[in-house]
């Protein structure tokens, strides 16, 4: 695998359009706040529409920018369609386990009700399971995306109705400077995001070709990890704010977002084609992620977490990694 000049640059451009991705994503998610205050739309529906589907911008923006280069040939139909399918995956499976172990050793013991595990956990696994299945044949068509849309559409009224009232994150809390600019800004943000999401696509459909490594792989290994940061900073925050239903709330919660709504848009807007990798590994193992996480929240620690715990979680995610690339290095 010789590095290349082309790689470097690729490198270069690809963690630089990943950093205005991140950044332009949370100005987007601020403004669009505030024009949501604005307009008088009451801070439960902000926290479920926005806010939720905020932190995932950049991995919906990644699938939707994919589809629109697949449909136009500006990328590579295969690569493109792998990139965008490991990112999403691999972005859920570092939520579920990497970021969920750093928020367990920084905040060193949590609770959880069963209550709110099962209402977190139960969706995040049915998204896994819808996903595998209707990737089964080896696509996602049209007709899937706009299952996965409906579904999610579904679970927004299933929270919306049984969900005390939420409020926005203290971390998107800004000055109104008033509707109109803050709609201004929104809209400049959403362009940036997304000429950057296609910039970090171009950079590695490039990285795919010059080092010979499987789309998908690259994708849970940058984009995964890339699209996860908004989350880090989430957990942050409610580490600060002693709050920490909210930051394993949003962690889970964003697991349904990528699967549902960046995976679907995408499908609908051009379809993917599964790798072997991807129906063989990625989705299966995620899905046994959850189901495991679920199990050992709901039996084996019962609802107690600490410290100790929080290696099983980082232990997960690297072995989910490294069996990918043992097993499909180059899918």
């Amino acid at each position: 695998m010789p590095v290349t000049p082309r790689s470097v640059v690729a490198v270069l451009v690809g963690g630089v359009s990943l950093y205005l991705l991140l950044v332009s994503t949370r100005v987007t998610v601020q403004r669009l706040v505030n024009v949501a205050q604005g307009y008088g739309v009451s801070e439960s529906v902000i926290g479920l529409t926005v806010v939720a589907v905020g932190t995932s911008l950049p991995e919906i923006s990644a699938n939707a920018t994919a589809s629109v280069g697949i449909l136009t040939g500006a990328l590579d139909a295969g690569v493109a369609s792998a990139t965008v399918l490991g990112g999403s995956i691999g972005s859920s499976v570092v939520q579920q386990t990497l970021l969920v172990g750093v928020f367990l050793f920084a905040a060193g013991e949590v609770t959880l009700s069963r209550s709110f595990v099962r209402s977190s956990y139960v969706p995040m696994m049915l998204s896994a399971a819808l996903v595998l299945a209707l990737s089964a044949d080896g696509e996602i068509a049209r007709l899937d995306g706009l299952l996965l849309v409906g579904a999610f559409l579904v679970y927004l009224y299933y929270t919306y109705d049984r969900r005390e009232r939420a409020t926005v994150p203290e971390g998107l809390e800004v000055r109104n400077v008033g509707v109109r600019t803050d709609a201004a800004i929104a809209l400049g943000g959403l362009a940036v995001v997304l000429a950057s999401a296609y910039l970090v696509l171009s950079a590695l459909e490039v990285l795919v070709a010059s080092l010979d490594l499987g789309g998908s792989l690259v994708g849970i290994a940058t984009l995964g990890v890339g699209t996860a940061l908004p989350e880090l900073s989430t957990v942050g925050e409610s580490i600060r704010r002693k709050r920490p239903t909210l930051a394993l709330g949003t962690l889970v919660g964003s697991n349904v977002v990528n699967l549902l709504v960046a995976v679907g848009l995408g499908g609908v807007i051009s379809g993917y084609s599964v790798p072997d990798a991807v129906l063989y590994w990625d989705l299966p193992v995620m899905l046994a992620i959850g189901v495991g996480a679920f199990i050992y929240v709901t039996r084996v620690t019962d609802g107690e977490l600490n410290r100790r715990d929080a290696s099983t979680f980082v232990v997960a995610y690297f072995g989910f990694v490294a069996g990918h690339l043992l097993l499909f290095p180059s899918s």
